[in-house]
């Protein structure tokens, strides 16, 4: 297959069923050896700051939440195969997202940030800059590196003290 012919479809699922959605995907994907016409498969996040007062004392966390609920995002290149071996029998697949299979835009595929570039060569003590998610605009330091999930741990000052927190390689570029 040639994969130049893959495009972005948008999927509907029941309410809470992305993830298991993805995952079995995925497991059908590799199941049934179609890993050249489905190149990816993603559920878009971002990463927002959560204060909440505990016992008096103001805390903050960084909370991960879907940006497209109910929404999984598939880059294939679309065939009757892909739709009767890996979507139709998908549990929590509600169909695509208009009734019908068509493609997003190149325009679309671009606001919606699915096919970001990740940083590479990153480095432990190296300043970067967190381009994307609730912390955007923010400077940081490098603690650590996980090559596997594509994250990388990176200090930041927020509100007055330094704050580790985990970013995907895609949500950071590094400062010249």
């Amino acid at each position: 297959m040639d994969t130049q012919n893959a495009k972005w479809y948008i999927l509907f699922t029941s309410t809470g069923y992305e993830q298991l959605v993805k995952t079995t995907i995925e497991k059908k994907v590799e199941n049934n050896n179609l890993q050249s016409v489905v190149l990816d498969v993603k559920i878009p996040t971002r990463e927002r700051i959560e204060t909440k007062e505990v016992n008096g004392k103001e805390k903050t966390k960084v909370v991960t939440e879907k940006i497209y609920p109910c929404y999984v995002f598939i880059k294939m290149v679309y065939s009757n195969e892909i739709w009767y071996k890996v979507l139709k029998s998908t549990s929590g697949l509600q169909g695509f997202a208009n009734g019908q299979q068509v493609p997003l835009t190149d325009e679309e595929v671009k606001a919606m940030r699915l096919e970001e570039k990740e940083v590479t060569g990153l480095t432990l003590g190296e300043e970067v800059k967190i381009i994307s998610g609730a912390l955007d605009g923010f400077f940081g330091t490098i603690e650590e590196i996980n090559e596997t999930e594509k994250k990388a741990k990176v200090k930041v000052s927020m509100f007055g003290r330094d704050t580790v927190v985990e970013v995907d390689f895609v949500s950071i570029e590094k400062l010249a």
